[in-house]
Formats: structure tokens, C-alpha cells, sequence
């Protein structure tokens, strides 16, 4: 991920070997990691059984908060494509019955956004 991009906010592909490297005690036994994606120090992965947050808190970074959202309570989400003049994807999510996203993230375009919504898709509409 380019330094511009990701100061910009925008969150490029992080490697699967890396994610569990990183943070396999996070997973239960039988979960695999299917994508992540890292923002400047959060991270957020998809897992074959929830999302997972990570947000690195503080000046340091040694304050780390996760945020386990299980699939069956997203109630919806969008995927918006990077245009031709844009240098950003986003994906929105909603939990529950909030009236307003949850959350919010931005890629960049070395993410494929059709691989994201593929495995919300496949997660959340079972």
C-alpha cells in the first residue's frame, strides 16, 4: 500500500500468511482467515465466522482494542466502486437495525471490492 493512500485513509490487502502471523489467537478453533485489509496501524479481517476490528490506540499504537461482529447481525451493506477520476472504493456496513452505517471504510484500487462484497454476500445471506 502506497504511503499517499494510506494517509489518505484508504485500506489496501494484507497478506493471509501476515494476518495470522499477526493475530492467530484471535481465531477459534475450525475459523479461517478469508481477507484483510490494514488502514495505516487498524486492521480489519474476514473470517469464514465474523469481521474482526483491530484498532491500534494511542500515540504508540500499544493499546489495541478488537471488535468481533458476527455475520448474522449485519443487517445490510453497500459496496461502492472506484471511479475513474476517484482514487477510492468504500464499503458501508450496517449492524442490527441502525439507521446509519457502523461502519465505514475506504480502499484503495489494488483492492478488489467485488472480492469484498463476495464474502459479506456469501456470510451474510445464508
Amino acid at each position: 500500500m502506497g504511503l499517499f493512500s494510506a494517509l489518505l485513509g484508504n485500506a489496501g490487502a494484507v497478506s493471509n500468511e501476515e494476518l495470522l502471523k499477526n493475530y492467530a489467537s484471535l481465531l477459534i478453533e475450525g475459523e479461517e482467515i478469508e481477507l484483510g485489509f490494514k488502514l495505516i496501524r487498524d486492521t480489519f479481517i474476514f473470517t469464514s465466522k465474523r469481521l474482526i476490528l483491530i484498532d491500534k490506540q494511542g500515540l504508540t499504537g500499544s493499546k489495541t482494542a478488537y471488535t468481533s461482529i458476527s455475520y448474522k447481525s449485519i443487517s445490510r451493506f453497500s459496496v461502492e466502486t472506484a471511479g475513474t477520476f476517484e482514487l477510492d472504493a468504500e464499503l458501508k456496513i450496517w449492524v442490527s437495525s441502525e439507521q446509519n452505517p457502523s461502519i465505514t471504510k475506504q480502499f484503495n484500487k489494488s483492492v478488489n471490492v467485488y472480492d469484498v462484497q463476495k464474502v459479506l454476500a456469501y456470510h451474510v445471506l445464508r
